[in-house]
């Protein structure tokens, strides 16, 4: 059921002209926004779907995701110019389903942006203990100094934010780009990749299996709509941004699994390491210096995406409680600098306290494996729903001014849609990053009980929310 605009509250006197945002960027930026956030997959996450389903299942998993975002992003590519709000995929639901459908997925995407960095700041951890030779009981700290460090830089200011994402994305390319020509030598697909020259060592089920891992080395792309009101003529810059940082992407994810798996000391190793591209170095490079100073700068690629996606959970936050979803103290920015400050630094506690909290608890699945997961059911269930809300959009909104039109169109939503449902079946199959799943299906149910009891009649009239009850009237008419 759709809301009229006289049943939203008044945006309380403390809140205006404290809530808005700075434009400050173009495409470059959008594009390390998006490469930035999801490069991270590339150092570490991926390598645990070797264990799942072989190096074949892994390869094959990795075609059915890079699928899906091709698919994904073409509808998001559509839908941000369209509606070219702070609150993206949120903004793409309530626009077209309605308030409820709207704070599912905003709900879900909160997760995802939350527990993302959780589980990339335990593999910057596990590199810098291997770097520093810290002990594993050291790890929070670590967690703890980036989230300080890099939810500081983003408080600081939108320009630093999109400066310093830029800086670490080509940073993290590089590195990328010198263990790719470094490794191409050491590759022996047969020796080191294929388990006794079994393609499918875990069979056909170990691809399903591996479908969460290899969703991994994409997951955060989708954020780059969340910038809409910070971009200069997102019309323009906002679809070029997103194809360009797939196609970026999609290289990179192919050269990584392929040579990381298939050099010294191979894809049983690397499966369980928390330092994959270390192993690699070492490898290409010998024990001495050089691979660990290389190690040392391969941090810049987790630090680009933990960065990156700092931001968009800040956004994606202001976004909600602008519109009272959450608490509106949340949307309150920084009197000069005009950064969501309240948000980033809530969503970092939380993201923290959730990873020490899975640290410290007496059971054997790993940490990053358990987050993962729950990052990746909040994000699958986002993007069912955006796409059920690319496809309402085309149906019953083909009045609203769409500068870029997706050539692959509904049936390509359709595809996307399926796959992530497939992808959230998945979640539950691995035995050992199961608790992961249930973690965050418990999370969601207090988030629409939250919803439902308390926020629904206290939403109020942001620009995501302005913009849905104008359309429905239009559409009404």
């Amino acid at each position: 059921m759709g809301i009229t605009s006289h049943q939203y509250r008044a945006i309380p006197e403390d809140l205006i002209g404290r809530s808005g945002l700075r434009r400050h960027a173009g495409i470059f930026h959008l594009w390390a926004l998006g490469v930035g956030a999801v490069i991270s997959g590339d150092f570490f996450g991926w390598n645990l779907g070797l264990v799942t389903g072989g190096f074949g299942g892994l390869m094959a998993a990795l075609g059915v995701m890079t699928l899906l975002y091709v698919c994904l992003c073409s509808s998001i590519a559509e839908m941000s110019p369209a509606l070219p709000h702070a609150g993206g995929a949120y903004s793409f639901a309530r626009t077209s389903l309605g308030p409820w459908c709207g704070y599912i997925t905003g709900l879900a995407e909160n997760m995802e942006y939350i527990f993302t960095p959780a589980v990339i700041v335990v593999g910057a951890g596990g590199y810098l203990g291997a770097v520093f030779h810290t002990p594993p009981a050291w790890a929070p700290l670590w967690w703890l100094v980036c989230y300080m460090v890099f939810g500081g830089l983003n408080i600081v200011g939108v320009e630093t934010s999109f400066r310093v994402s830029a800086t670490v994305c080509v940073c993290a390319l590089a590195v990328l780009s010198i263990f790719v020509i470094g490794a191409v030598p050491q590759f022996d697909l047969h020796r080191w990749a294929l388990e006794g020259g079994n393609w499918l060592p875990k069979g056909t089920s170990g691809i399903f299996a591996s479908l969460p891992f290899a969703l991994w080395v994409y997951l955060g792309i989708e954020q780059m709509p969340l910038a809409a009101e910070e971009a200069h003529d997102p019309a323009e810059t906002m679809p070029r941004g997103i194809f360009w940082a797939l196609a970026t992407l999609v290289v990179f994810a192919f050269a990584v699994l392929a040579l990381n798996a298939g050099i010294s000391p191979g894809a049983e190793a690397v499966g369980v390491s928390t330092e994959p591209l270390f192993l690699g170095f070492r490898t290409i490079f010998g024990e001495g210096l050089r691979s660990t100073a290389l190690a040392l700068f391969a941090c810049t690629g987790l630090i680009a995406s933990f960065h990156a996606i700092i931001y968009a959970y800040g956004r994606q936050i202001y976004s909600l409680a602008r519109a009272g979803y959450f608490p509106p103290w949340l949307s309150v920015t920084h009197k000069t600098r005009k950064t969501p400050y309240r948000a980033i630094i809530v969503g970092s506690i939380i993201g923290y306290a959730t990873a020490l909290g899975i640290f410290l608890l007496p059971q054997q699945s790993p940490v990053a494996g358990v987050l993962l997961n729950m990052a990746v059911f909040g994000a699958v269930i986002a993007y069912v729903f955006q796409m059920i809300s690319f496809i309402s959009l085309r149906k019953k909104h083909p009045q609203i001014a769409r500068p870029f039109r997706s050539p692959l169109g509904v049936a390509g939503a359709g595809v996307a849609a399926l796959i992530s449902v497939i992808t959230l079946v998945a979640l539950f199959v691995n035995v050992d990053d199961r608790p992961g799943a249930w973690g965050a299906l418990i999370w969601f149910i207090f988030g629409l009980l939250y919803f439902a009891l308390y926020s629904r009649k206290r939403l109020m009239l942001s620009p995501e929310e302005e913009f849905a009850v104008r359309q429905a009237g239009v559409a009404t008419n």
